[in-house]
């Protein structure tokens, strides 16, 4: 077995030594703290010496102390913080609105000021707190990654089943990290083209959202409550998506909607969807202005999309760009 050795300057060379649990008294930030130490003697001559993870356990044995005394977090429970609610050191100080290295800094042993030892004890302690932090901030982090997994540890934490994101929002999230200047009523047009055109290659739709008959082409009206805020502007959107939400099917049809219908602006797709069947024959005897709620029927949104494939011989997803460049040229026509 090694002996600990540690150099002794009055012996001039490597010796063992020996350590003691000692109290001991220290001045910090003004104040002197008694503390359970130890005190490392050398083996031959008996003189006190020098060995640095002693002085470092020595050190943290003090700010120990300094921490309980004035209702400092502990260094365990913050080191605990991060693995608790499954968050990396640097992206919870940006959701708490901090320097990116401050939290790793206390992790190293820094000491918090109050305000923020308190917001991390909070924390510690309650992760409801914990949570409604992260939904508040979540705008704060450079990673949507970083967020939906550390909601999800956190809601099996306290207990709460994550709620499913359905389909149709997955599909939003793709088409916001994917599509530029994507604004609310070209996001509502590409909805409806990947509902219609997943049908006609997969025979069953995308999502089970309906899609009603407005004066300006096809809408879900859920997902047009949700965006209305942003009026004629476009969506924010997204840094980060994980596509593998998809299956090779969906992406294949929610990419070729992308490349060869979502290059097109809002209104040029609102043009496209009034010359197809599936919004003028659910309007019908409607007046061109005239305000409808009438659900435009997954029936003859399949019909339509079928009749299309077969017509323009589509064989995989990614001859839609023949459909949508004749359909573009209609429009510029009429």
């Amino acid at each position: 077995m090694n002996e600990r050795m540690t150099f002794c300057e009055e012996c001039r060379k490597d010796v063992a030594y020996f350590a003691e649990d000692l109290s001991m008294k220290d001045t910090l930030k003004g104040e002197e703290y008694e503390f359970v130490g130890k005190k490392v003697t050398c083996d031959e001559c008996g003189n006190e010496v020098y060995v640095a993870e002693i002085e470092d356990e020595n050190l943290k044995a003090l700010y120990d102390v300094y921490r309980q005394k004035n209702g400092i977090i502990s260094l365990e429970k913050i080191s605990e913080i991060p693995q608790k609610y499954n968050i990396g050191k640097r992206p919870l100080s940006l959701l708490l609105g901090w320097g990116e290295m401050t939290f790793s800094r206390y992790c190293d042993g820094d000491m918090p000021t109050k305000q923020y030892s308190d917001v991390l004890q909070r924390i510690y302690d309650e992760p409801a707190f914990y949570i409604s932090l992260l939904e508040e901030n979540k705008k704060n982090l450079k990673s949507q990654i970083a967020y939906k997994k550390s909601k999800r540890t956190t809601l099996k934490l306290v207990g709460v089943k994550e709620t499913v994101s359905s389909k149709v929002d997955e599909v939003i999230n793709y088409l916001l990290f994917r599509c530029e200047d994507i604004t609310p009523l070209a996001l509502q047009k590409a909805l409806y083209y990947i509902q219609g055109f997943y049908y006609a290659f997969m025979g069953c739709f995308l999502f089970t959202e309906d899609c009603e008959a407005w004066v300006h082409g096809p809408v879900y009206r859920e997902i047009y409550n949700r965006y209305s805020g942003y009026h004629f502007d476009p969506i924010e959107s997204n840094d980060e998506f994980d596509a593998s939400v998809f299956t090779d099917s969906e992406k294949a049809v929610i990419d070729s909607v992308i490349q060869n219908l979502c290059c097109y602006s809002g209104k040029i797709l609102e043009r496209f969807t009034h010359s197809e069947m599936p919004w003028l024959k659910t309007r019908s005897n409607l007046p061109a202005d005239a305000h409808s709620n009438r659900i435009i029927s997954k029936e003859d949104i399949g019909e339509y999309f079928n009749a299309v494939k077969q017509k323009y011989n589509m064989l995989a997803p990614n001859d839609i760009e023949n459909y949508a460049h004749i359909m573009f040229n209609r429009s510029i026509k009429s």
